[in-house]
């Protein structure tokens, strides 16, 4: 039976990830992208929202009753008790349903985990192959301010509590280097992708 391609793909914030895992699936490729699944799963209703506001008060939540993600982030980003109290509610829950797209893929797939994390949470062993994108540094910051509104105190904090460069590069099976145009990183996604099934083991 045809053994399923496990991708695990990630990199720094601004970094065109999110270009190359939409390359990916144009190709046909199973697509689990973690924060979706971390934003489905506090979504209301469900009971992972029921235990962030058991856990942190009902300050975390807007009028309408959904989680307020800049007050969450408040009181999670300098604190690594609070982040780590959220963490426990939502990773497990976002693995478990990764595990679920998984095993649910037809034997043959290429099923890649876009996760934005991998490396700070020691991820890379469940893969077949580890792809980072990597931008520069200034690109990032520029994208984060002019794209998404942040300062750029804001912009640089985020990069700094994330895994660096050279972390991620050393755990990386392909490196591509996103710091030419966006059609030159989805010409790099889609020689990824010829390439792949030599990755399966």
């Amino acid at each position: 039976m045809a053994k399923i391609l496990r991708v695990g793909l990630t990199g720094g914030i601004a970094s065109g990830k999110s270009v190359v895992s939409q390359r990916l699936a144009e190709h046909g490729a199973v697509v689990i992208d973690a924060d979706k699944l971390a934003r489905d799963v506090v979504a209301p209703g469900g009971n992972g929202l029921d235990e962030i506001v058991s856990e942190f008060g009902p300050e975390v939540l807007t009028a309408e009753g959904s989680l307020d993600r800049p007050a969450m982030g408040k009181i999670v980003f300098d604190n690594d008790d609070a982040r780590a109290r959220l963490n426990a509610i939502i990773h497990p829950r976002v693995r478990a349903e990764a595990t679920r797209v998984r095993e649910a893929s037809a034997p043959g797939s290429v099923v890649v985990e876009d996760i934005p994390l991998l490396v700070e949470t020691g991820q890379q062993d469940r893969f077949d192959v580890v792809v980072v994108v990597q931008a520069p540094y200034e690109e990032r910051i520029r994208r984060m301010v002019e794209d998404r509104g942040m300062s750029r105190t804001e912009a640089e904090s985020r990069i700094a509590s994330q895994a660096t460069d050279e972390q991620r590069a050393a755990a990386a099976d392909v490196v591509l280097d996103n710091s030419g145009t966006l059609e030159d990183l989805r010409g790099q996604a889609d020689e990824l992708w010829e390439e792949l099934p030599a990755y399966v083991r």
